[in-house]
């Protein structure tokens, strides 16, 4: 709750004299492109909350911020896949992600024109993110033994509206590329890196995790006179 706080005080200091800026909140579902669980790749497992905050630099582009919660799982149970129900594993751990990076909008985006814009838009930048590091137990049972901080490059696509003056609706679904191939335990690192005898499935393949959801945002500041950046 702490990180959170200082997180919106950061940013409100940081835009206090910004143009253009929104704040607003994050809502939506999660779920991991791993080795256990289902193998859909947009397939919300768990809940998903959160915080964002935009700067909108142009009427194409905006600084954006993030901060979002997850209770991550993955299990074979609920997968299509035989061998995976078969298998029987299943893992579940708390997941807190910063996001910082630049949205681009495909159409312009005017806030101040008095109309109703609806645009989509996509979203990139630099992820670092706090996950549960799990390994098979004595019992052939993923367990969490550590907890870790990695990064991750965002690839999102959404679409967004201003449905009030100063209210703006945002519908959106963003994979996450991670430099790990252990948000599913299949890949033990840290202190277990050695064990190669816990590793399964497909170790050559980092895994991806995906959010896909809704953001509402309240946007407030001066009408922009936008500059060249």
């Amino acid at each position: 709750m702490r990180l959170v706080l200082l997180l919106i005080a950061f940013f409100v200091f940081a835009f206090a004299k910004a143009q253009t800026y929104e704040l607003g909140v994050w809502a939506g579902g999660s779920n991991v492109i791993g080795d256990v669980g289902s193998t859909r790749y947009v397939n919300p497992s768990g809940v998903a909350i959160g915080g964002v905050a935009k700067w909108n630099r142009s009427n194409r582009h905006s600084f954006r911020g993030s901060l979002i919660y997850t209770r991550l799982n993955g299990d074979d149970s609920k997968s299509d896949d035989r061998s995976r129900e078969l298998r029987g594993l299943d893992y579940e751990y708390n997941m807190l992600e910063a996001s910082v990076g630049i949205e681009y909008t495909f159409w312009e985006w005017e806030l101040y024109s008095g109309k109703r814009h609806i645009t989509p838009y996509m979203y990139s930048g630099i992820t670092a993110f706090s996950y549960g590091q799990e390994a098979l137990n004595s019992n052939g049972q993923l367990q969490q033994y550590d907890r870790d901080i990695e990064v991750a490059i965002p690839f999102i696509l959404g679409v967004k509206s201003n449905i009030t003056e100063h209210l703006i609706l945002g519908v959106e679904i963003g994979a996450r590329f991670t430099f790990t191939d252990n948000l599913d335990g299949s890949k033990p690192n840290g202190s277990m890196e050695d064990r190669t005898d816990l590793q399964f499935g497909n170790i050559n393949n980092n895994d991806w995790y995906v959010f896909s959801g809704l953001t509402l945002s309240y946007t407030f500041g001066r009408k922009p006179c936008y500059c060249n950046f």
